[in-house]
């Protein structure tokens, strides 16, 4: 009988297989079906690969993006339209030649208080040659927006909703641009100042840094006047609930700015003539300049503008604009108060370095202490002051003493100066002697840009877009 080795016998491959066919059966089932997903998923799979491989390739192909917005600022003075354009960063990119489109035109809405369709036909030839610079393929995805400021709002019974409404179907029938609901409106003065000094401090490259780097501003209208600056945030923890109405909470480049912003209907340059009217009524008044007899026609009334037997006088205006202010007769319930009992935001260095706009550069140009052909001009309030005392001393027939005034504003030279000196001073209370950066354009790269809302609201336009 044959003896069986101590030594295991070699077992052959095919019975390896067989004895474990149940475990490598298992095995190719788990790599099939891997094989199968994996199968069934390379498309998703490439594609996040690639979405993170290509993606600097991907965000210089989005840097070609450009986004175009059409503003007009429906004024009370007159209508203007702006046209920028901007890259995927929002930076601005050359509209033609220039940074961006500007054109204007007089009459405001405002002058066709009885007949809104005229009103809408105004603003035609803005709108065509405003259409005309944005590449049809992207006229779709252009924001357009109307807001109407001050002139609009002084407007009696529904006169202002039916120019907007006239003005809306104008854009609806003659525009390729995209209309949002709420894209013709009156904007509100809190609006007005907030996005000049958005416009301001991101042309001066300020957007994203503290809150002390920023500039205030004072924007003075035809109707209204603005003033804006951010505070700091340990101020604005400590605000009433009266006093936070005022400020407005902005995120901007990264950084959070608390925005004190307040708007004064009827102290804009035109309206704050009609309420320098009113504290004479019927009598003359010591503001116009001798030899004028007429009237000042605003907000759809009336008001008598005669010189005194012995003409403009500085001293005499000045103490019939602080009773238009109301600088002494409004209690103020604040700490301290502007004027009409409005609180002041309590200053500080969001304030410090001032930029004003708009009427101040246009009459400090006329007035000659400011040079009309430069984008900025640094001043004082006082100069202001003393421009005036040389205003209020000619006549009216004197017109070549100021060439650069339009004839229809020459009687209330003397009155727009006092006015303006008298609201810096009294109604903000600025220091005769402290400077401000009288401001009509602030230069951006190679350009100059209007120092003008419309900005900030295209800003604020494109960025709802993305």
């Amino acid at each position: 009988m044959h003896k069986r080795s101590g030594k295991p016998q070699s077992e052959s491959f095919s019975n390896k297989i067989y004895r474990f066919r149940g475990v490598l059966l298992l095995i190719s089932l788990s790599l099939f079906l891997i094989a199968f997903v994996l199968y069934l998923m390379p498309a998703r799979e490439d594609y996040s690969f690639n979405h993170r491989k290509v993606s600097p390739d991907h965000k210089s192909s989005s840097s070609s993006k450009t986004s175009f917005a059409v503003i007009f600022d429906a004024g009370s003075s007159g209508s203007r339209v702006h046209v920028f354009c901007f890259d995927h960063n929002l930076d601005l990119l050359p509209v033609g030649k220039d940074i961006e489109l500007f054109l204007q035109l007089k009459p405001g809405l405002s002058a066709y208080a009885d007949s809104p369709k005229d009103a809408a036909a105004s603003l035609i030839s803005l709108l065509d040659k405003a259409q005309d610079v944005v590449p049809k393929g992207l006229r779709p995805m252009t924001p357009v927006r109307v807001g109407a400021t001050a002139g609009l709002r002084a407007l009696k019974g529904d006169a202002s909703d039916r120019i907007l409404q006239a003005v809306r179907d104008l854009l609806r029938d003659k525009s390729e641009l995209r209309l949002e609901g709420d894209a013709v409106s009156v904007i509100d003065g809190t609006q007005e100042g907030s996005y000049l000094w958005v416009t301001l401090n991101y042309l001066l490259g300020n957007l994203g840094k503290k809150y002390s780097d920023t500039v205030g501003v004072v924007d003075l209208g035809g109707g209204s006047v603005q003033m804006a600056y951010a505070i700091s945030e340990n101020d604005a923890a400590r605000l009433s609930e009266a006093e936070g109405a005022y400020v407005k909470k902005m995120y901007l480049k990264g950084a959070t700015y608390y925005l004190y912003v307040h708007s004064y209907l009827h102290y804009g340059l035109l309206a704050a003539r009609a309420e320098v009217l009113s504290v004479s009524e019927d009598s003359s008044n010591d503001c116009i300049l001798s030899g004028y007899e007429g009237e000042y026609h605003y907000g759809g009334k009336d008001y008598k503008a005669s010189a005194s037997s012995s003409g403009s006088n500085l001293n005499g205006c000045r103490s019939t604009v602080l009773k238009a202010l109301k600088v002494n007769e409004s209690t103020c319930t604040h700490m301290k108060c502007t004027f009409g009992g409005v609180w002041n935001g309590g200053g500080g260095d969001g304030q410090k370095n001032l930029f004003v706009a708009s009427f101040f550069f246009d009459r400090a140009a006329e007035a000659g202490f400011a040079d009309p052909n430069e984008p900025v001009a640094i001043v004082r309030p006082a100069d202001f002051n003393d421009a005036a005392k040389q205003a209020c001393q000619i006549k009216v027939e004197d017109a070549s003493t100021y060439p650069h005034v339009e004839k229809d504003n020459l009687p209330y030279l003397c009155m727009d100066l006092v006015y303006q000196y008298t609201l810096l001073v009294d109604g903000f209370g600025l220091d005769p002697w402290q400077e401000i950066t009288l401001v009509k354009k602030v230069k951006y790269q190679n350009s100059l840009v209007e120092a003008a809302w419309p900005l900030g609201s295209a800003i604020e336009a494109v960025s709802s877009l993305v």
